[in-house]
């Protein structure tokens, strides 16, 4: 059995399907009177009736293809079928309500209302002239059905335009989840890419350049080889440590929540002295100070400033003309200022070391993540400059560090060795 919802997938599939058995049914009721020899109302019908039944055939097929069209022709035989025959056609009414809804579906609101008050207009005059009586229930039921089939139609029409309305809305929705899902893999793909070069780079400098030590130390200082040996093992184990959370996140799929997660801290400047520590043994001599009060820091700000600290140290070590550096870590009221500076390797082009790599677009966008800046360049002193400013939250009334010197900053320095005194 064919239900409701079938029939409309059916009809808005196959609308000339739907047109031509309308317009068969309509037809067919206009010409089974000539088959009885009378209207059930007792009147006889004559050849007139087949015409108007024929004319609403073709008309009501090109129904939708031309609604105001139809709409006037079928008005139109109406009237000339009451004046011809001296009755209305009742064929060419059914017909003439039919175009009228489909005019208030279709048309714009204010052409189908004109159109449709003129078609009341033209019914009541054939009805009244049939009737002679422009007062008879006949001629008052006319603007009843001409009034009540406009009013589904339109109400037909603002159902379709709610539905096209909803249908556009959700498929909004869609592309606009599907940009966004985009835009965060994307996002995380830079993340990742950030996170990798960071803890990679980082150490993989430090186990070349121990080995270059080791591999100068092997047959004449067997024990220095040795240490610098030590060095690479420790810096390959803390490339594996660092790199553990992140292939577990990367393996980790949306059933796997009930795993425990890692437990290893985000890096922070308070890991900013092994860090300087590791460089050090790398043979890097930094001068570190540092100005401001220390205090617990957010922790994108924590982990952006420790990141930008190490791959602009590492930088200096393999691109400076020495292994020397000079870094200050300032924090101050609303925001805290990283700055790094190194000689700069002297050659045909000075500028041509910088950015030649993903380190210092990498620094760029963390700092930017942020909310920070970074500027890098060469000095006019043949210095290579990098400094940092991120935000930070105000800081809370406290008394600054004494020092030794009996000063208000915090002054702090690590020697060649990596001693901060």
């Amino acid at each position: 059995m064919i239900g409701p919802a079938s029939l409309r997938r059916v009809t808005g599939a196959h609308p000339r399907l739907l047109d031509a058995v309308l317009a068969t049914v309509v037809g067919s009721t206009g010409l089974l009177p000539l088959l009885f020899g009378r209207w059930p109302d007792g009147v006889r019908p004559s050849g007139a009736d087949a015409v108007a039944a024929a004319a609403a055939f073709l008309l009501l097929l090109a129904r939708r293809r031309a609604p105001l069209p139809v709409l006037a022709l079928t008005v139109l035989g109406e009237v000339a079928f009451t004046v011809l025959a001296s009755y209305p056609s009742r064929v060419l009414k059914i017909a003439t309500l039919i175009a009228v809804y489909t005019v208030a579906r279709t048309v714009r609101r204010r052409i189908a209302l004109i159109a449709v008050s003129g078609t009341a207009v033209a019914l009541y005059a054939v009805i009244t002239h049939a009737t002679d009586s422009p007062s008879s229930p006949e001629a008052g039921a006319v603007f009843a059905w001409t009034g009540m089939f406009a009013a589904v139609g339109a109400t037909v029409r603002t159902w379709q335009d709610y539905v096209a309305a909803m249908e556009e809305r959700a498929l909004r929705a869609e592309a606009t989840k599907e940009e966004e899902a985009r835009r965060r893999v994307a996002e995380e793909r830079l993340r990742i890419a950030r996170e990798l070069h960071d803890v990679i780079a980082h150490h993989i400098a430090l186990i070349t350049i121990q080995a270059g030590v080791a591999g100068h130390f092997l047959r004449g200082r067997p024990d220095q080889a040795e240490v610098a040996l030590g060095h690479i093992r420790d810096a390959g184990r803390t490339v594996l440590d660092e790199l553990g959370p992140l292939l577990h996140v990367l393996r980790q799929s949306d059933d796997d929540t009930d795993e425990a997660q890692p437990t290893e801290p985000v890096p922070g400047l308070l890991r900013l002295g092994g860090l300087l520590e590791s460089l050090t043994a790398a043979g890097l001599s930094i001068r570190h100070r540092q100005a401001g009060h220390p205090r617990p820091l957010p922790t994108a700000i924590d982990l952006a400033a420790y990141r930008v600290i190490q791959e602009g140290l590492t930088n200096a070590h393999k691109h400076g003309a020495t292994a020397e550096a000079d870094l200050l870590v300032d924090y101050g009221t609303d925001e805290l200022r990283v700055r790094i500076t190194n000689p700069l390797r002297l050659g045909p082009d000075p500028e041509s070391v910088v950015g030649t790599g993903h380190g210092l677009t990498g620094m760029r966008e963390r700092a930017h993540a942020v909310g920070g800046s970074l500027q890098a360049g060469a000095d006019a002193d043949g210095r290579f400059r990098l400094a940092v400013h991120l935000p930070l939250p105000a800081a809370g009334p406290s008394p600054h560090t004494r020092t030794s010197d009996g000063s208000g900053t915090a002054l702090r320095a690590t020697t060649a060795k990596g001693r901060q005194g």
